[in-house]
C-alpha cells in the first residue's frame, strides 16, 4: 500500500482548537496503514533481541585466546552488559524529552542511525574499552527508540487493539532472540568462521538489518496526536482525512461516525518542570506502578539475558558455541507469551493480566530455584522451566511499557516512558546483570540460586502493586485515561488524576 501523502507541513501556531482527530484514530478498523505502522516501528525490537541475546551468547568466546579482545567471559556478561544499559537509560532520557518537544517521527529515526553506527563499531572492537564505549552507545540509542516508538504506536493505534498490539510488537524483541541464538551458533562455528571474524559479523549483520527498517520507516508518519497539540492541527486533520480516505477504499465502505470532541490550548513546547509536577503530583499512585512493574521486569530480564548462558556453560559445561540452542528455545516461549496473552490485555483487562502475570512468573520462578537448588535439573530441564516462567513474565514485561505510554497525559507520554526505563532499569536493569554475573560465575549453586530468588521476588511484589494500583485502561481513549495538559477545562471528558 502507498503510504498517504498529507499536504506539506505549514508552520507550527498556537490558539485554542476544538478537534475530533483522537476519536478519528480510535474508531479506525485494522487496515493495511495499521500493519505498515507495526513493521516500521515495531521491527527495531527483534534488533535489540538480536543485539542483547548475540553479546549474551558470544561472552565465552569473546574470552577465550584468539577472539581478538583481551576481555573476560564476566566482563561482558557483567560489566559490558551493565554499560549497554546505563546507555540505554541515558539515551532513553535525552531523547524522550526531544522526542516530546520535537515529535515522534524525528525522533525515531535518529535513535535508529545512532544505534546502527555504534552497533558497527562495536564489530570492530580491539580492546576491551572500545567494546565497553560501543555497547554503551548503542544502548544510548536503544532507550531512545523506546521512548519514541511506544508513544508513537500507542498514539496511532485504535484504542480497542492498543493493548494487544503494543504487547506483541514489545514481545517481538524475543523474535530477535531467537535469531540472535541461531544466528551465534553458526557465528561461534570455528569450522565456518575464525575466532576472531564470526563475533563481528553477528554485529555486522544487526547493522544490515537496521538498515531495511530505516528503509521502512521513512514511511510511518508523525503522530497527529502530537501535531495538534503542538500547533500543528491542520497537518493532524489532514493526514487522518488521508488515511481514513485510503482506509474506505481499502474496506469498500464508509467509516462509522466519529463520536467525541476535545478543545486543545496548543502549545509549541512542554517545560520539563510542568512534566515532572503532573507525573509526580497528579499521578502519584500511576507513578507507584510504573516504577515497580519496571523495576521487577529490567532485574529479571537484564540478569537472564546476559546470563543464561554463563550458566549452562558453568553448571552443565555447556559449550559456548552450543548455547545458543537452548536460549532459542526460552526467546521463543518468550515470543509465544505475548502473542496469545496479548488479546487478553483488552479483554479481561489491565489489572487482572497485568498482576497476573508478574506474580505467576515470580512464583514459577521461585519453584525453579528450588530444583536447581535440589539438583534436579539438567541443561534442558532447567531450560524448560525457564520457558515457563518467561511464557507469563514475557506479557508483563511487555505491559510495563504499555502501562506507562497510556496512563500519563499525552503531553508527557515519552518522558513518562524514557523516565519510568531509565529509573527502573538503573534499578535492576545495571544491578541485575552485575550481581548476576557476579552470583553465577561463582559456580556455587546457592548463589546462582539467591539471583534466580532476587528477580522471582522483584516480580512477585510488582505484582501485588498492581493488584491494588493498575488503571483499567483497555479500550479507553487515551485522553480519557489521563486528560492532556493542554485540553481546556471545557469540551473535555477525560478525567485529570488518580480517579481514573
Amino acid at each position: 500500500m502507498t503510504p498517504p501523502s498529507p499536504p506539506a507541513p505549514v508552520p507550527a501556531s498556537t490558539g485554542t482548537v476544538t478537534t475530533s482527530v483522537p476519536s478519528r484514530l480510535d474508531r479506525l478498523p485494522w487496515s493495511r496503514w495499521h500493519w505498515m505502522i507495526v513493521i516500521g516501528l515495531g521491527t527495531v525490537w527483534i534488533l535489540d533481541g538480536l543485539e542483547v541475546t548475540t553479546v549474551g551468547n558470544i561472552a565465552s568466546r569473546l574470552s577465550e585466546d584468539g577472539s581478538g579482545l583481551s576481555i573476560s567471559s564476566a566482563q561482558v556478561t557483567g560489566v559490558a552488559a551493565a554499560l549497554y544499559v546505563a546507555g540505554a537509560c541515558a539515551g532513553a532520557l535525552f531523547f524522550g524529552w526531544l522526542t516530546d518537544r520535537y515529535g515522534r517521527k524525528k525522533l525515531f529515526m535518529v535513535t535508529l542511525v545512532v544505534y546502527l553506527g555504534a552497533t558497527a563499531m562495536t564489530a570492530l572492537s580491539f580492546d576491551a574499552w572500545w567494546f565497553f564505549t560501543f555497547r554503551f552507545l548503542t544502548g544510548f540509542g536503544i532507550g531512545g527508540e523506546y521512548a519514541a516508538i511506544n508513544s508513537a504506536i500507542d498514539e496511532l493505534i485504535p484504542a480497542k487493539f492498543r493493548g494487544r498490539v503494543d504487547l506483541i510488537i514489545n514481545g517481538s524483541y524475543w523474535l530477535g532472540a531467537v535469531g540472535g541464538a541461531l544466528l551465534s551458533i553458526v557465528m561461534l562455528n570455528t569450522d565456518i568462521f575464525p575466532k576472531d571474524v564470526g563475533w563481528r559479523l553477528t554485529f555486522a549483520l544487526g547493522v544490515v538489518l537496521g538498515l531495511v527498517v530505516l528503509l521502512v520507516r521513512r514511511h510511518v508518519p508523525e503522530s497527529p496526536r502530537w501535531q495538534f497539540i503542538h500547533g500543528r492541527g491542520d497537518d493532524a486533520d489532514a493526514l487522518v482525512t488521508s488515511v481514513e480516505r485510503d482506509i474506505e477504499r481499502e474496506k469498500g465502505r464508509p467509516l462509522p461516525r466519529a463520536e467525541g470532541e476535545i478543545t486543545i490550548e496548543q502549545r509549541k513546547s512542554i517545560g520539563f518542570g510542568l512534566i515532572a509536577r503532573t507525573v509526580f503530583r497528579s499521578y502519584p499512585k500511576r507513578a507507584v506502578l510504573g516504577l515497580s512493574l519496571f523495576i521487577g521486569q529490567a532485574f529479571l530480564y537484564n540478569a537472564i539475558t546476559f546470563g543464561f548462558g554463563a550458566i549452562l556453560t558453568t553448571f552443565y559445561d555447556v559449550p559456548s558455541g552450543g548455547t545458543g540452542y537452548y536460549f532459542a528455545v526460552i526467546a521463543a516461549g518468550n515470543f509465544i507469551g505475548p502473542l496469545l496473552l496479548g488479546k487478553l490485555f483488552d479483554t479481561v483487562g489491565r489489572k487482572v493480566m497485568i498482576s497476573s502475570t508478574y506474580v505467576l512468573s515470580g512464583l514459577l520462578l521461585f519453584g525453579t530455584a528450588w530444583l536447581f537448588g535440589q539438583g534436579s535439573l539438567n541443561a534442558a530441564t532447567l531450560t524448560a522451566c525457564w520457558c515457563v516462567v518467561l511464557f507469563f513474565a514475557s506479557a508483563g514485561a511487555s505491559s510495563a511499557y504499555l502501562t506507562v505510554s497510556e496512563i500519563f497525559p499525552m503531553e508527557t507520554r515519552a518522558m513518562a516512558i524514557a523516565f519510568f526505563y531509565a529509573l527502573g532499569t538503573a534499578a535492576g536493569g545495571i544491578s541485575g546483570p552485575l550481581v548476576f554475573a557476579d552470583l553465577t560465575s561463582s559456580g556455587v549453586v546457592g548463589d546462582t540460586v539467591l539471583a534466580f530468588q532476587i528477580g522471582a521476588g522483584l516480580m512477585c511484589a510488582a505484582g501485588l502493586v498492581a493488584a491494588f494500583l493498575a488503571v483499567n485502561a483497555e479500550g479507553r481513549s487515551l485522553e480519557d485515561i489521563a486528560t492532556p495538559l493542554s485540553a481546556s477545562s471545557s469540551g473535555t471528558s477525560g478525567t485529570s488524576r488518580e480517579a481514573a
